[in-house]
C-alpha cells in the first residue's frame, strides 16, 4: 500500500494531534483526525481509512474500549495501532488483547511512528511473495493464501492485520514448527511481538477451530513455537 493511505488519528491532546497529523501529510498520508472516541465513530460512518492511529487514555470511551468493541462489530477489521503512557508489558499485552494490531509507547519519535504504519500497512496489504497451489483447508474453513481471506460456510471470517500475519506466516510452511521468533520476524513486529503472538494465537484458535482448548489445526510445540496442520 502506497502512502497515499488514509490515517485516522485519534488522540485527545490538540497540540500532539496537530503535530503528527502534519507529519504524517508532510510524509504522503491522507490524515483525518478525531480528538475522542466518539467523534472517531462519527468520522468512521462515513471514511473508511486504511489504518487507525489511537489514543489509549481519553476521557469517555477509551482507546482500548473502541478497539474491542469496533472488533466485536462484524466487519471491523480496521487495522488498529495504539498510542500510550502506559508502555508496561501488561498493558502492550492488554492493547494486543482488545484486538490492536500494534502499540506504540510515549513519548516516541514521529519516525518511529511512521516507520511503524508503514510495516503494519505492509504486512497487511501486501501478497505473500510465494503460496502453495491450492487453499489451506481447516475443516469447514479454507484459507486463500493469495488473497488473504479466511472463509468459513457462513462466508468470510474477519480478521484482524495482526491474526492474518500469524496465520499467513504458518500457512506458507504448513506442518513445519516456527519458532515466536521466526513468526516475530515473518509479520514484522518488535521485540515485544512474542507475547503478542500468543495473544493472536488465542484470538485466531477462537475463529477457526471447533473447540480451541484442543486445537485441531493450530498447534503449540512446547518450548519451540506453533504449527499449523491442515485438514478436514
Amino acid at each position: 500500500m502506497s502512502d497515499e493511505a488514509l490515517i485516522l488519528l485519534v488522540e485527545d491532546d490538540a497540540r500532539l494531534r496537530e503535530r503528527l497529523a502534519r507529519y504524517l501529510a508532510s510524509e504522503g498520508f491522507r490524515v483525518t483526525a478525531a480528538e475522542n472516541a466518539a467523534d472517531a465513530r462519527t468520522k468512521l460512518s462515513f471514511i473508511d481509512p486504511d489504518l487507525m492511529v489511537l489514543d489509549v487514555m481519553m476521557p469517555g470511551e477509551t482507546g482500548l474500549q473502541l478497539t474491542e468493541s469496533l472488533r466485536k462489530e462484524r466487519g471491523h477489521d480496521l487495522p488498529v495501532l495504539l498510542l500510550t503512557a502506559r508502555g508496561a508489558p501488561e498493558d502492550r499485552i492488554a492493547g494486543f488483547e482488545a484486538g490492536a494490531d500494534d502499540y506504540l509507547g510515549k513519548p516516541f519519535e514521529p519516525r518511529e511512528l511512521l516507520l511503524r504504519i508503514r510495516a503494519l500497512l505492509r504486512r497487511i496489504a501486501a501478497p505473500p511473495p510465494e503460496t502453495p497451489g491450492g487453499p489451506v483447508i481447516l475443516g469447514e474453513a479454507t484459507f486463500d493464501l493469495e488473497r488473504g481471506e479466511l472463509r468459513g460456510p457462513e462466508g468470510i471470517i474477519r480478521l484482524t492485520g495482526g491474526e492474518l500475519g500469524l496465520l499467513t506466516a504458518l500457512a506458507r510452511r504448513p506442518n513445519e514448527t516456527l519458532s515466536r521468533e521466526d513468526i516475530a520476524a515473518a509479520v514484522e513486529m518488535d521485540d515485544s511481538g512474542e507475547r503478542a503472538i500468543d495473544v493472536q494465537m488465542t484470538r485466531l484458535r477462537r475463529k477457526i477451530e471447533v473447540d480451541p482448548r484442543e486445537p485441531r489445526f493450530l498447534h503449540t510445540v512446547r518450548g519451540r513455537g506453533y504449527v499449523l496442520k491442515p485438514g478436514v
